[in-house]
C-alpha cells in the first residue's frame, strides 16, 4: 500500500513539474503591455487580466490537490507504523555496575622505577 502510494506521488510531483513548465507565465507579456510587442501598445494591464483557467491551470490545480491527499496520507503511514510511547511507558534500560576487580594488572618490570636513578 505504501509503495503504491509513493509511486502515485512521485508521478504525481513530475506531473505538476511539467505542467508547471509548460505553463504561459503571467509576466510573459509585460513588454508587449510597453510597446515592445507586435500589438503595438498596452492593450491590457501590464500582468494581464486574470480570464478563465483553462486545461493546463485546472489540471495543475487538479495534481496539486492530490500531491497534497498523497503527502498527507504518507505522512499518516509513517506515523502510524510506530506509535509514539511517553517516557513513562517506554521500557527501562536497567544497567549493572562495572566489575573492575577482573580487570588486568600489568605488572612492573624489573630495574624500571618511578624514583630517578642515583648517579
Amino acid at each position: 500500500m505504501e509503495n503504491a502510494l509513493l509511486a502515485v506521488h512521485i508521478l504525481v510531483a513530475l506531473g505538476i513539474v511539467g505542467l508547471v513548465l509548460i505553463q504561459h507565465g503571467k509576466g510573459a507579456d509585460a513588454g508587449a503591455a510597453f510597446g515592445a510587442g507586435a500589438s503595438g501598445g498596452a492593450s491590457g494591464s501590464v500582468f494581464g487580466a486574470k480570464g478563465s483557467s483553462n486545461f493546463l491551470s485546472r489540471s495543475t490545480a487538479l495534481l496539486a490537490t492530490v500531491f497534497f491527499l498523497t503527502s498527507l496520507s504518507l505522512a499518516y503511514l509513517a506515523n502510524s507504523d510506530n506509535p509514539e510511547q511517553s517516557l513513562m511507558e517506554a521500557p527501562t534500560v536497567v544497567t549493572e555496575p562495572v566489575d573492575t576487580s577482573d580487570s588486568p594488572v600489568i605488572p612492573a618490570e624489573e630495574g624500571l622505577s618511578d624514583t630517578p636513578a642515583q648517579p
